[in-house]
């Protein structure tokens, strides 16, 4: 398994309002012609932060009070429509190490994963509250804990879901394939040697 065990994450927050975040708001497609998935973060949520002319439109994540945040909190269904695996890296490239929200959708959800990218889902009355004491407090740390399923900030603690594969597979580190990939090079070996089709 990997070193890179998730069981807490904490960090300031930013507020995204919104139900049904679908990945093309959350990176449009023209910014998807790329080799490789660096840079993404900048052009994350970019139709909404920015206008035509490239100007900044008054938006959470351009405010600076919140321009520290690791942590985002967004609406239900949170990463609907295409599958891309792009929205997921733009959140990571952009900084941010969870997502919290009512709901998200199973392919979004599974990517971020993938990613290490935490994400709990909480019922909607405490969403609000969260929201609140953010926008008040903007730099107050908030902590995703996963071994008690607990969203705090403040004085505040929250329940808090997570599909349990993924939560196991972030805590024991198994969500990192490539690098429990490697972990197994010797198993790798042995397969590769029982390949007829591969150069020994």
């Amino acid at each position: 398994m990997s070193d890179n065990l998730i069981k807490f994450v904490s960090g300031s927050a930013v507020y995204v309002p919104g139900d049904d975040i679908d990945t093309d708001r959350i990176i449009p497609a023209r910014f998807m012609k790329c080799v490789t998935f660096d840079g993404l973060g900048e052009y994350l949520f970019y139709d909404v932060r920015y206008s035509e002319d490239g100007t900044q439109r008054v938006h959470n994540l351009n405010d600076v009070r919140f321009s520290k945040a690791s942590i985002l909190v967004s609406g239900n269904n949170f990463g609907c429509g295409s599958s891309r695996e792009h929205a997921p890296q733009s959140i990571q490239k952009a900084g941010y190490k969870a997502v919290i929200a009512g709901s998200f959708a199973e392919i979004f959800f599974g990517n971020s994963t993938n990613l290490g990218v935490v994400c709990v889902c909480v019922n909607n009355n405490d969403r609000e509250q969260i929201s609140q004491y953010i926008e008040s407090n903007p730099e107050t740390q908030l902590s995703i804990n996963l071994q008690e399923l607990k969203v705090e900030i403040g004085n505040l603690s929250f329940a808090c879901s997570i599909k349990e594969g993924a939560r196991k597979s972030l805590m024991d580190g198994s969500f990192d394939t490539l690098n429990e990939l490697l972990q197994n090079e010797s198993e790798v070996d042995l397969v590769v040697g029982k390949l007829n089709y591969i150069e020994k």
